[in-house]
């Protein structure tokens, strides 16, 4: 089956997911955020890549974190970025998606981030532009639903492959609401396409997919268990808005058997990072000594995140570019 994230030539046209990404593709991006990492040092802090380009940030759920990332990678590579509240704009009114992203179209727009809660809009909204534009509107998909959240994913690779300089030999340990969480999905695939040879995942039973033993990973309900000798542990904080009924008997129950303390960390292996998406929950998901602790490289991931947004944008640009 074709994948809709690639043209007729192999090449990346839209960021949908991490699945049925290659290694070398994705190698690719990590390799092109490299130079953008350093560019926050500079005293202007733009290169003019993506100069003329109109980049529309299409948030219809919101989001702090990714959206003005994705604001910063589009300015730092002196695009024009328009960013539409979607929840006070025309589908509001009753305007359907797709007139919303043909109007924006027709303004030429050039490239659309696109945060939904439905899993699996931004792909309808490539499959549509791929009819109607020609592949001349890239997608980047932002965050949908409980599907995919690629572009965190590959910034958590950024900042393994940072710290850690090879895939090949980690035991990697995936903490908490993984049955909720867009994150874990994402950083599930790219793990396992870059050769990561074990990768866990630990939470209580009603946290934890039933797939995931078909992906290769390993379950763990007892957290003490699961972390002994990982080299990274990647917490995901609770997700009670997607959460149906109790999960979980309370916040200080999960914090007990399943909070990351120095404590719990200690069983890990000693040079093991300490990664978050965010936003945190302290003393939920993870103790604020453990947060603002040495192997915390939670603030460095916000930091990876822009220089990797600018990279996928960049790479998309340029597949439009030869195209």
């Amino acid at each position: 089956m074709h994948n809709p994230q690639l043209n007729k030539q192999g090449q990346l046209q839209h960021l949908l997911t991490i699945e049925g990404l290659s290694r070398s593709m994705i190698h690719h991006i990590l390799d092109t955020a490299m130079p953008f990492v350093s560019l926050a040092d500079r005293e202007v802090k733009a290169v003019p890549l993506l100069r003329g380009y109109s980049v529309f940030n299409l948030f219809f759920e919101n989001s702090t974190r990714t959206r003005t990332t994705f604001e910063i990678a589009g300015k730092r590579l002196s695009a024009d970025v328009v960013n539409l509240n979607i929840n006070a704009s025309s589908t509001s009114k009753g305007e359907s998606l797709l007139d919303t992203i043909d109007n924006l179209a027709a303004m030429n727009a050039d490239m659309f981030v696109v945060r939904h809660a439905e899993s699996g809009a931004p792909t309808f909204i490539a499959q549509h532009l791929n009819r109607t534009s020609n592949g001349r509107v890239s997608v980047i998909n932002a965050g949908d639903g409980r599907h995919a959240h690629p572009t965190q994913g590959l910034l958590d690779m950024y900042t393994i492959r940072h710290y850690k300089k090879d895939f090949t030999n980690l035991r990697v340990a995936i903490v908490g609401d993984i049955l909720h969480s867009r994150v874990a999905r994402s950083d599930i695939h790219a793990l396992s396409t870059l050769g990561c040879p074990e990768i866990r995942a630990i939470g209580p039973k009603t946290l934890l997919p039933s797939h995931l033993e078909s992906l290769g990973v390993h379950c763990y309900t007892d957290m003490k268990e699961g972390l002994r000798d990982v080299d990274v542990v990647m917490m995901l904080r609770l997700q009670n808005e997607r959460m149906k009924g109790a999960l979980i008997p309370s916040a200080q129950e999960f914090y007990k058997h399943y909070g990351l303390t120095e404590e719990k960390l200690a069983l890990a292996k000693p040079d093991a990072i300490v990664m978050h998406p965010g936003p945190m929950n302290r003393g939920v998901e993870i103790d604020s000594a453990v947060a603002d602790g040495p192997r915390a490289v939670i603030l460095n991931q916000v930091t990876f995140g822009i220089a990797v947004r600018m990279a996928v944008m960049s790479v998309l640009a340029s597949t439009r570019a030869s195209a």
